[in-house]
């Protein structure tokens, strides 16, 4: 499609410019407007970027709205049953799955669950654990595909590629780098992933709004920290993961669990904003808002009052889906109806999990007999209810309702090009990585491995000469440990990268945040500090201990030989820890790899050969 006719799809996409270049942070409903904003923060801070002159926010960078419907979605995985120890059965069990008979070996997840959502509105999916919602959150989201039926369509048209860098993702496990602090992991995420068209203040600006909207000033400096890095808490942690996708304003926006590790005012107060960005004043309302989609635990009754729909899963049915106001009264139409006071979300959960203490049931039920078979019976009895009274008026409702203007299915098919160039990706990744990663580099542990092997081995072969045939083999061996101690120090420091950083890396690609190419460049690059400074050093002590030639043309030759085997180690170990991902494996294939370099280097062949001319 042509640039121009993309620039016009996205300008229809929205409504006329109705605010300022920056109102748009008040509109989002954070409760500042950048306009009376204070400066002096932005003033007085150091920032590793440099501010440069504003320029207009453009209207077409705002989000487009997303009419979200899913009908009939069912999911099952593959059990993995352990292997048989007896071949026969191993055999018989390979020839029943490829003739399609191994139907019992897949566990359904989800069992055809239908609901919509429009711009502007949250929906809360609830149930117990299991109940299939995280499942169900990530294939709306598109991180699942396999095994998935049903269908599922965004302003009416199916998932594409280009709702990658529309869709925000906030996991139930907070994915952020242990390393950087707060205020960097957000500084990072502004500049990676807000539009061109904002200029650097007006980025920081956007950090420091939400910043303070989520109440992470006083850990604004503290490094995020994980499971061997002290850091941040919990709750803290959780806010940074919510205001790292806030912060570039997505149509749709997927929590799991946010309010996980918060108290109840906290969580209150989130719910609040996330109220504020999913409303959007506009003046076409079809078009206005942002779409939500959380999953949550048992919120408390305030909570429970600010979702617009509910969508309740048991045992991955549904059992109700509507509006979070009217849940009560359709319950109490099936007579199901709390006898105390009772937290709204207490009594829903309770109904799908079957357990109906101090709550009166219709009379048509049949007596318990047991606690676990009753509480299958109303689990069964609220599905069936489900599927005759609210499946298909909200399946009549998708097909019935209005279509989606055709500008906003155009529009939802164009792909966003990148925010930066190669180049300015390349830069800011390699400061995020950098300062990610600077503490490795500069490690005392590492410095003084260096400094002291080099000394051990300066001592040992202390002005050695090459006078002779034996002190020759003597420099050599000297070589080949300098070559091996390099190759393996190089090796192991390389393999656990990409195994380590598995996680960061899906998320990130999962949004479009940077090209996969300026990644493993800069990844490349910052971790050739260490492979080349510590080899430079090593050999400038033990040069000159050991008594090799000293000219400047053979240290050099020498020197430049001993970093190009540790970057081609450096290489070797990225390799093999891309090859298999995973942090066991690559140890062992490091390990082997070794042991093959140790065999074929050249010095234990060359032994060899000399025992065999002299027998």
């Amino acid at each position: 499609m042509e640039t121009g006719r993309e620039d016009q799809i996205e300008d229809l996409s929205l409504s006329p410019p109705t605010m300022g270049s920056m109102q748009i942070a008040g509109s989002n409903g954070f409760g500042h407007n950048i306009e009376f904003m204070s400066q002096a923060y932005l003033r007085n801070r150091s920032s590793e970027i440099d501010i440069e002159d504003e320029t207009p926010y453009n209207s077409k960078d705002r989000p487009l709205p997303v009419f979200l419907k899913f009908e009939d979605v069912e999911y099952k995985v593959k059990i993995n049953l352990a292997a048989s120890s007896n071949p026969v059965k191993a055999v018989v069990s390979k020839v029943a799955s490829q003739l399609n008979m191994d139907q019992d070996n897949y566990k359904q997840i989800l069992k055809g669950i239908t609901g919509s959502i429009r711009p502007g509105e949250i929906l809360a999916l609830m149930g117990p654990s299991g109940s299939g919602k995280t499942t169900l959150l990530k294939i709306i989201g598109g991180r699942l595909h396999e095994n998935v039926k049903g269908t599922i369509t965004y302003n009416d048209i199916p998932y594409n590629a280009a709702l990658k860098r529309r869709i925000g993702f906030v996991t139930q496990d907070d994915v952020l780098f242990p390393q950087l602090t707060v205020e960097e992991t957000m500084v990072f995420a502004a500049f990676l992933r807000l539009p061109s068209s904002m200029s650097r203040r007006q980025k920081h600006e956007r950090v420091e709004m939400i910043v303070k909207e989520l109440g992470l000033e006083r850990c604004r400096h503290t490094r995020i920290g994980g499971a061997f890095v002290k850091g941040i808490s919990g709750g803290e942690r959780k806010r940074t993961s919510i205001g790292y996708e806030i912060l570039v304003d997505p149509s749709l926006l997927l929590l799991d669990e946010p309010t996980s590790g918060l108290d109840s005012t906290s969580a209150t107060k989130l719910l609040q904003i996330l109220q504020g960005v999913a409303k959007v004043e506009n003046s076409v309302r079809i078009t206005a808002g942002r779409t939500i989609i959380t999953t949550i635990h048992q919120p408390s009754s305030r909570m429970f009052h600010m979702f617009d729909k509910v969508l309740l899963i048991s045992e991955g049915y549904p059992v109700y889906c509507g509006k979070a106001r009217e849940s009560i009264v359709y319950f109490s139409s099936l007579r199901f109806s709390p006898e105390i006071a009772m937290n709204p979300a207490e009594f829903l959960l309770d109904l799908a999990t079957g357990q109906v203490n101090d709550i009166s049931v219709p009379e048509d039920l049949p007596a318990p007999q047991s606690t676990s078979e009753y509480e299958g019976v109303i689990i069964r009895y609220l599905q069936q209810k489900y599927k005759i009274e609210l499946e298909p008026k909200e399946k009549a409702e998708n097909h019935q309702a209005a279509k989606t203007p055709d500008h906003l299915q155009l529009a939802i098919q164009v792909k966003k090009d990148w925010t930066m160039s190669w180049w300015e990706q390349f830069m800011i990744l390699c400061k995020r990585t950098f300062k990610e990663r600077w503490r490795d580099y500069f490690d005392k542990l590492r410095l003084a491995q260096a400094l002291g092997v080099a000394v051990l081995l300066g001592l040992l072969w202390w002005k050695s000469d090459t006078k002779t045939e034996a002190q020759l083999r003597d420099q050599i061996g000297l070589m080949f440990y300098v070559c091996i101690f390099w190759t393996s120090s190089s090796i192991f420091g390389a393999v656990y990268v990409f195994p380590f950083e598995k996680l960061y890396l899906v998320k990130e690609r999962k949004s479009d945040m940077y090209r996969l190419s300026v990644y493993y460049v800069c990844s490349t690059l910052c971790d050739m500090v260490a492979h080349v400074l510590y080899p430079t050093l090593f050999m400038c002590i033990l040069y000159f201990m050991a008594g090799f030639k000293r000219t400047v043309q053979c240290f050099f030759m020498t020197l430049s030989a001993i970093l190009l085997i540790a970057i081609t180690s450096q290489g070797a170990g990225e390799l093999f820890g891309a090859a298999v991902m995973s942090i066991k494996r690559a140890g062992m294939i490091a390990s082997m790899v070794l042991m093959l370099f140790l065999l074929t280097g050249g010095y234990y062949v060359q032994v060899f050969k000399c025992t065999r001319s002299n027998s």
